[in-house]
């Protein structure tokens, strides 16, 4: 298989996410209105991690592209959790792009205490043979949501999934520690928006 060849237009769907979203973030700031949005990031699935998956899962090569949903991932990171449904609403009115699937991993976190907010969308690539519709996917979730799943996910590495008792217990309660700063961070929203305000005006 043709690994380069396969994975270019996911590269271009996640460049070209990128600066859509780093775009809606810049008008924001241009209306000197709090953004919803404090960064974006974006990835490609490593080869390895997509062959992994695949074999985990029974997925043949030639289905990989329809099967595996998170080839291409862009990552929307807010401060509040208001923001982020404030970005899935304005998702979900966009038109350059189609959405498959949401999970809300916010109202329903998993059993690990992970939370966020998935986004599988259908998104149109222009190739020199034709528009081709790549799937990806888009992560939306707070600081602290995403403090807590990168160290999750560098354990779970570590470990090979297989997470001692006591460390998943003290991840449990440190994604409850997360949350509970957002649910406090979110009550004072207005004073931290009035803040940044008068810090942009000086």
């Amino acid at each position: 298989m043709n690994w380069e060849a396969v994975l270019a237009p996911y590269k271009q769907v996640v460049e070209e996410l990128k600066v859509k979203l780093r775009g809606m973030r810049s008008q924001y700031e241009l209306e000197s209105s709090h953004s919803p949005i404090e960064f974006v990031t974006g990835r490609v699935k490593p080869i390895q991690s997509i062959i992994e998956k695949a074999e985990l899962r029974n997925i043949s090569f030639d289905d990989i592209e329809s099967e595996i949903q998170d080839i291409a991932g862009v990552r929307v990171v807010c401060q509040f959790v208001e923001d982020i449904y404030t970005i899935i609403n304005m998702l979900q009115t966009r038109n350059d792009f189609t959405i498959i699937e949401e999970k809300d991993y916010i109202t329903n976190k998993k059993a690990s205490g992970y939370r966020s907010y998935h986004m599988i969308i259908e998104y149109p690539v222009a190739t020199i043979h034709g528009q081709k519709m790549v799937l990806a996917e888009i992560q939306i979730r707070t600081l602290a949501m995403n403090f807590w799943a990168t160290n999750e996910h560098s354990l779970n590495y570590k470990y090979e999934g297989r997470l001692p008792g006591e460390v998943r217990s003290r991840l449990e309660r440190a994604a409850e520690a997360a949350f509970k700063l957002d649910e406090e961070m979110s009550k004072i929203r207005n004073e931290i928006h009035e803040a940044q305000r008068l810090f942009r005006r000086k």
